[in-house]
């Protein structure tokens, strides 16, 4: 799906492959291929909205057995790329932040492994590069891939900082090697995260501050920034005055709980409260005496609600729950639809386009209330709608189809 932005930007929107379990060459292009026929089926029905027929991108993603093998196999990212092509599905944008098992039973806190102090991140970044650089279009400027914010939080020590940049410099080399050797740019993104070692846009300046620019940036996720009470505007603002770019955006949206201490809040919020993924939640503080506010964190949804040390009840609660964009959850909960707008309308609703590449990344639709979809075609549905849903707010916002 592609849209023009009013300075000429063309700006790729898709949906990511992480919500699907298959990890092998050959299940995840049979996936993608099935979920780009099944979602345009969706669009084509959908009254004005994207074009009939029109190319469908998906945001793959690569685990990092799957990306090694076809890294060693050009012919065999040739032979994807045209099946891709023949269904009418594009990559332009990777996912290698999920080095593998995403869909397990329980992944927690096993998602932010291998770290970017090791050398099998950057094996696996590097790989995923190469075979992004064969997947791409014929008319594509360049390629994305997003990448966890170095490590969770702790244990993180200085020789592990440093082991990072080395990395990350590493990492600039390779993708500079793979440009020269290909004429294909790819560029990485590091995508903050509440309870990393990149959490905010302060801490991305700062833990970034060594960077090689031309290749590495910046993936925002707007559920993350609206976890953290934060929004894309002044995101855009910290980004810049450090030099940083947005390489990538992922629209998704939090839950809200405007008033945690309310029963009938609490009991729809306990359904969330699930044991494949981390859910991570934030209370912003009021602002104390010396005119600076705080933001109260939990790791885990069922901390927040009964451990030993339990959120406060006094302030509206944003929890790590990538909820479907376009769907409102059980009352009195809600999304945070409004902050994606409004994130959305700083990333591309002023005259110049500050992001190319969106990936909708509702990868939770496996553990939401109520069960997941009961098949493929009922997930594709939820799908669609969702990029349905962006896709409208980017027309709002005046951006042409494509």
């Amino acid at each position: 799906m592609r849209l023009r932005h009013p300075d000429g930007t063309v700006v790729h929107l898709g949906y990511g492959t992480n919500v699907l379990r298959a990890e092998d060459v050959e299940g995840l292009v049979a996936q993608a291929v099935g979920a780009g026929e099944r979602i345009r089926r969706v669009l084509d029905a959908v009254p004005a909205g994207t074009p009939p027929g029109g190319v469908v991108g998906l945001g793959l993603w690569l685990p990092a057995a799957a990306a090694h093998r076809l890294a060693a196999d050009p012919g065999g990212v040739r032979r994807v790329r045209s099946r891709l092509a023949d269904h009418g599905v594009e990559v332009v944008t990777v996912n290698a932040f999920p080095f593998a098992a995403f869909q397990d039973p329980v992944v927690k806190h096993a998602v932010y492994h291998p770290t970017w102090a090791t050398q099998e991140r950057l094996d696996f970044t590097l790989a995923a590069a190469r075979v992004l650089a064969g997947l791409l279009p014929g008319d594509a400027d360049h390629g994305s891939i997003s990448t966890l914010p170095l490590a969770w939080h702790a244990p993180w020590s200085p020789e592990d900082q440093r082991a990072a940049e080395g990395r990350l410099a590493e990492l600039a080399t390779g993708l500079a090697r793979l440009a020269d050797e290909t004429g294909r740019r790819v560029v990485v993104g590091i995508e903050p995260e509440p309870g990393c070692v990149i959490e905010t846009v302060e801490q991305a300046a700062e833990r970034l501050a060594a960077v090689d620019r031309e290749w590495v940036g910046v993936c925002l996720d707007l559920c993350h920034l609206a976890v953290g009470f934060d929004d894309a505007a002044r995101a855009l603002g910290v980004l810049a005055a450090a030099g940083l770019r947005v390489v990538k955006a992922q629209p998704a949206s939090a839950l809200v709980v405007d008033d945690p201490a309310d029963q009938a809040s609490r009991h729809a919020l306990a359904s969330y409260a699930e044991d494949r993924f981390l859910h991570q939640v934030r209370q912003a503080r009021p602002v104390g005496a010396g005119g600076v506010g705080t933001v109260a964190a939990r790791d885990d949804l069922p901390d927040a609600l009964q451990g030993p040390d339990p959120l406060a009840t006094d302030a509206p609660w944003r929890v790590h729950f990538h909820v479907p964009v376009h769907a409102d959850p059980q009352p009195p909960l809600r999304t945070g639809r409004d902050d994606l707008r409004t994130s959305l309308a700083a990333l591309l609703g002023g005259p110049a386009a500050h992001v190319d590449h969106l990936e909708v990344e509702t990868y939770t639709w496996s553990v939401l209330p109520g069960g997941a979809p009961v098949d493929d075609d009922a997930l594709a549905a939820g799908l669609a709608a969702e990029l349905a849903w962006v896709h409208a707010e980017l027309v709002a916002l005046g951006l042409d189809p494509i």
